[in-house]
């Protein structure tokens, strides 16, 4: 029986690294996600993987040797956050749009300026539209398992997209938890062996990589890639599946937490969702119907759940944990386009929260809830903890 041992969010991420042994991986350090490669680069030095390391002069340069190694036939990752991300943005498009399936995990960590080194969801948010998937994880257990995850997904023959399984800076990928780490023998069962259908180092059968697509070829090339995400609906469940004999957690792009008969409704992802179960459970003691959709996988966007869960609530709060400048929140956004189409829409308030790593606590979810109840939904975006 597998034992819990206390792990950082980021420790428990290299693990999974350990387990899956990529081929190649090329990275930069950067606050907070340093520490996920800074233990992968131990396996290494201690000969526990056979990872060729590449060490890079900047986040660019790292992205851009993974996507050379995809194509010489490697099983390839990195990670990164914020203003690294940022730099790599170029390459984010060449990654997606040669269908390279690189794993990237992302401490998640506000952009600049000002600068600011802890959380919130602004570098992933701000590149939403890259051709990446994107899953986010509530806690260090998650966020082990989603790297597990995302291998296969990525590499399955009728997705070979890049994915980005997120945690949140600091608060996760520094916070000690117990986390259960699975055997090897089945992980790596799970995992199994790469075959990469192209492979630019087979001289027998040459192909192109990244040729130039003008009027003649790009529409359909990147009608190709919007194919690929739409079957993740269907492949996803099957991989989940498998991954959940081992870790006997179930993966679902969605999480309903006491949804069933709720007045009310959070949704929300990542950290800051585990804050939402515990006023959940609290205020359903005091007899209220709250409760609580986490939002596990972000692109693609699960809209039919996300309107399946929400059917018979009166009112639903969205909590971003990203400003869009001069627009809705982007969870807010889709949120509200998957409600388009109900007949019984319930009213719909959203909230900023968390920017720079601002304290999200107890009291706040609670106000939020009991404003629900209340009838209190403004129809502008609102704002928890900010200073007046």
């Amino acid at each position: 029986m597998n034992k819990a041992k206390p792990l950082t969010g980021a420790g428990a991420v290299a693990q999974a690294m350990r387990q899956i042994n990529p081929d190649v991986v090329a990275a930069y350090p950067i606050t907070p996600q340093t520490p996920i490669v800074e233990g992968f680069a131990k396996f290494v030095a201690d000969g526990i993987v056979k990872t060729e390391m590449i060490r890079v002069e900047s986040e660019h340069s790292a992205l851009s040797a993974v996507v050379g190694s995809a194509f010489a036939g490697a099983r390839t990752m990195t990670a990164t956050s914020s203003a690294g991300l940022a730099l790599m943005y170029e390459i984010l498009g060449v990654a997606s749009g040669l269908r390279a399936p690189i794993v990237m995990p992302i401490a998640n960590r506000a952009l600049s300026s000002p600068l600011n080194i802890h959380c919130d969801h602004s570098d992933t948010m701000g590149c939403r539209d890259m051709g990446w998937l994107q899953i986010y994880a509530e806690d260090a257990q998650e966020s082990y398992e989603n790297t597990l995850l995302a291998m296969r997904l990525a590499e399955h023959p009728d997705i070979l997209t890049p994915i980005m399984p997120c945690m949140d800076g600091f608060i996760t990928s520094h916070g000690v938890e117990n986390v259960i780490i699975h055997s090897d023998e089945a992980v790596r069962d799970f995992i199994g062996e790469y075959k990469f259908p192209y492979n630019l180092l087979d001289v027998e059968h040459p192909i192109t990589v990244g040729a130039i697509e003008l009027t003649d070829y790009l529409f359909e090339t990147k009608r190709q890639q919007v194919e690929s995400i739409s079957k993740v609906p269907d492949v996803l469940p099957k991989i989940a599946c498998e991954l959940a004999r081992i870790t006997e957690n179930e993966f679902d792009v969605v999480e309903e937490y006491h949804t069933d008969d709720a007045d009310a409704i959070i949704v929300v992802m990542s950290s800051a969702a585990g804050t939402t179960k515990t006023v959940v459970d609290k205020m359903r003691k005091e007899g209220k119907k709250v409760g609580l959709l986490k939002l596990r996988m972000f692109r693609p966007f699960p809209y039919e759940r996300i309107a399946k869960g929400l059917v018979g609530a009166k009112a639903v709060a969205v909590l971003d944990r990203a400003a869009s400048y001069g627009a809705d929140a982007p969870i807010f956004t889709d949120v509200k386009c998957s409600l388009y189409a109900s007949s019984e829409k319930p009213k719909i308030q959203s909230y900023v929260f968390g920017i720079g790593g601002r304290e999200l606590y107890d009291d706040h979810i609670e106000k939020v809830f009991d404003d629900l109840l209340a009838g209190k939904v403004t129809g502008k975006e609102e704002y928890i903890n900010l200073r007046e």
